[in-house]
């Protein structure tokens, strides 16, 4: 096995899964920038001390994944050895650049970039700017996980004498995806689906806080488009492929600086980046 030092960047929503129980996705970076992918994680069951925040450093024993995932930045953690390092870099003044000098080190041009990375050494996470965000569609899923998950984590459960009193994490019912283009001749447009963990979140905080469905995937969508991806931001958007269909990208994160005054096609360096709000 080996130590990883690693910046957690992105979390994907967390799915039932007959082998692992439930299964997370978690990506970050390391201190030179490269891009690494620790799964499976069941967050849920991490004791309170092991459950890293975004952008939070954490140090962690994994080996390299084998068999059919041949993804570069794939690795198997010891959830054991989960340890979290220091606060997170929060959003206070200056933040956004703290981040930046290790999330944008390897930054892709587009997704075509990308793409092209991917046949030449099986790249499969990155992050790049697009050139616009045109929209983000909302549509309907599933209400339900399959009934295969629900019955094999619950059998699982009762194999590990496990407790069974806690439910599979809520299924959104909707599916939410960007379209957009990329600065990048070859681009037709681009239409992915969002995995992050934040998106469901919000979502059912707010069905908990007694708004509609509709109402609160319109607040998601004001929040995802209108603010994550509006003309103040220096938006990117961190992306991953799918290991049962290598082939499709998926949007598995935001990082949406405010700036004044900043080229967003650059990478910045420390102090670059001027004056940031909180949000």
């Amino acid at each position: 096995m080996e130590k990883l030092k690693v910046l957690i960047t992105v979390k994907t929503y967390p799915i039932p899964s007959a082998k692992y129980d439930e299964l997370v996705c978690t990506a970050g970076v390391t201190e030179a920038g490269d891009f690494i992918r620790l799964y499976p994680i069941n967050f849920r069951d991490l004791p309170f001390s092991q459950q890293y925040k975004k952008y939070q450093w954490i140090e962690v024993l994994a080996r390299k994944h084998k068999g059919r995932d041949v993804r570069k930045e794939s690795y198997r953690p010891d959830c054991g050895s989960i340890r979290t390092i220091g606060d997170p870099i929060d959003t206070g003044r200056g933040a956004w650049g703290e981040r930046a000098r290790y999330v944008l080190v390897n930054k892709a041009a587009s997704l075509e970039e990308l793409c092209d990375r991917q046949k030449a050494d099986r790249t499969s996470l990155g992050i790049f700017k697009p050139q616009a965000v045109e929209d983000l569609v909302v549509s309907a899923a599933d209400a339900d996980w399959r009934p295969g998950f629900k019955a094999a984590l619950l059998q699982a459960r009762l194999w590990e004498n496990r407790t069974v009193s806690k439910e599979p994490p809520r299924k959104v019912p909707l599916k939410f995806q960007y379209t957009f283009h990329c600065d990048d001749a070859r681009c037709r447009g681009h239409r992915l689906m969002i995995e992050d963990w934040e998106v469901g979140a919000l979502f059912w905080r707010l069905v908990d806080q007694g708004c509609s469905h509709k109402e609160a995937a319109d607040k998601v969508r004001d929040k995802f488009l209108r603010e994550l991806c509006g003309p103040d931001r220096g938006t990117h958007f961190f992306v991953g492929t799918i290991l049962a269909h290598p082939n499709t990208w998926g949007v598995i994160g935001v990082f949406y600086p405010k700036i004044a005054g900043y080229d967003h096609n650059t990478t910045p360096a420390p102090g670059l980046f001027g004056p940031i709000d909180s949000a």
